[in-house]
């Protein structure tokens, strides 16, 4: 079964520079780059060039993904967590 990021990602060529991250991800360049410097992307700087490459970038989104994951009975909570009061 193909997950959808791998539908997202699946045409996309094996390297990619920052103004296709930028598209990709509905950012701004400089954006990208700020994430970049920040290592929320990862990428590797050749000369003056940024790269990321297609699978990395796919698995540093899928590790922040917040979608429930079906834990194990012995990990489930039994309750709601508490909302923070403001």
């Amino acid at each position: 079964m193909t997950s959808r990021l791998d539908e997202l990602f699946g045409d996309l060529p094996k390297k990619l520079d920052v103004p296709q991250v930028a598209d990709l991800l509905g950012m701004t360049k400089k954006g990208v780059y700020q994430w970049i410097h920040q290592g929320v992307i990862p990428a590797y700087k050749l000369g003056a060039t940024w790269i990321i490459l297609r699978d990395e970038l796919r698995d540093a989104i899928a590790s922040g993904s917040n979608l429930a994951h079906k834990l194990p009975a012995s990990l489930q909570l039994d309750e709601e967590p508490e909302e923070d009061a403001d």
